[in-house]
């Protein structure tokens, strides 16, 4: 009952509502801060310029781009979801995309049907879970941006604008959402998008140093960097100074994910993981013996 007062839906029979530890956050809107912050700092943006090759030299390290190179003491990489320009690294992220859905503004009797008045975000607890979040464009109008369930991986872990829509996917988003939301009937959606995310085995980030200490690396969030990059450039930052400190000496920090197959296991691996999580989330959470398995040897949600 008190979960139908904050949002009314026939989905969600409980839940918890965390005030301390959560926060809603515009991704856009907290770049475009930061960037102003670094800019007024003196700090240089050079957008749109492919890294392709690193090299040792000497006390630094140098960055070949396609339009030239940079030579600096220190490099932190944080390339998300694109090949590393460490090596070793490269199979130890696949890019799986995600997909999103905004609605049209919300009238206030649509609002009030659902009880959304408190900006609270909400997940549901699946293994393949939607996430839903209010928010308010412009002109102040009320939409609700709702994504997740599928997690599309493609043959050979290949990175594509073409991958970013996924008329399939929106579908079954939207069928999902009016099922959530049936007083929400005859919304529309204006927008619908997809991107990609940097998938480790064990679904959370992973950290390294390369080059004698000159080059820190960071990858792997799955989903999750918007609220974990500070957390990561600071895990950087400490790694570079070569001093141990609290957050170079956690676990995540000094180990590493397991590595990906090479095809085609990796796809087999990555559908068979899909299609048991999902008979997971039919049977009441109930965790398969291969899920067990995974998770004992490290590999999955619950390693």
């Amino acid at each position: 009952g008190a979960v139908r007062q904050l949002i009314n839906s026939p989905d969600f029979l409980a839940g918890a509502r965390d005030h301390d530890s959560t926060a809603l956050v515009h991704p856009a809107k907290l770049v475009w801060e930061l960037s102003r912050v670094c800019s007024e700092l003196g700090v240089e943006f050079y957008e749109h310029t492919h890294a392709v090759e690193m090299n040792n030299a000497g006390t630094q390290v140098q960055v070949l781009t396609a339009d030239g190179q940079i030579t600096a003491k220190h490099v932190a990489l944080a390339t998300n979801v694109f090949p590393s320009l460490l090596k070793r690294h490269r199979s130890r992220i696949v890019p799986v995309y995600d997909y999103a859905l905004m609605t049209e503004p919300l009238t206030a009797q649509q609002r009030a049907a659902i009880g959304w008045e408190n900006m609270v975000g909400l997940a549901d607890l699946n293994n393949r879970f939607h996430y839903a979040r209010p928010t308010i464009d412009a002109e102040g109008n009320f939409r609700i941006l709702y994504g997740g369930y599928d997690a599309v991986y493609h043959f050979g872990g290949k990175v594509r604008s073409s991958y970013d829509t996924n008329q399939q996917t929106f579908e079954k988003l939207a069928a999902h959402f009016f099922g959530s939301f049936p007083d929400l009937s005859q919304v529309k959606f204006s927008h619908a998008w997809g991107g990609a995310i940097d998938t480790c085995s064990r679904f959370f980030s992973f950290f390294d140093l390369a080059y004698g200490g000159k080059v820190a690396y960071c990858a792997g969030f799955t989903g999750l960097g918007v609220g974990a990059t500070r957390f990561g450039a600071r895990v950087m930052l400490d790694l570079l100074s070569g001093q141990k400190t609290e957050l170079t000496e956690l676990e995540l920090v000094r180990t590493k994910p397991i590595p990906f197959p090479p095809e085609p296991a990796a796809w087999v691996g990555v559908n068979l993981m899909t299609s048991q999580l999902v008979k997971a989330d039919r049977n009441r959470g109930e965790r398969s013996a291969f899920l067990k398995l995974m998770d004992k040897i490290g590999m999955g949600f619950d390693s």
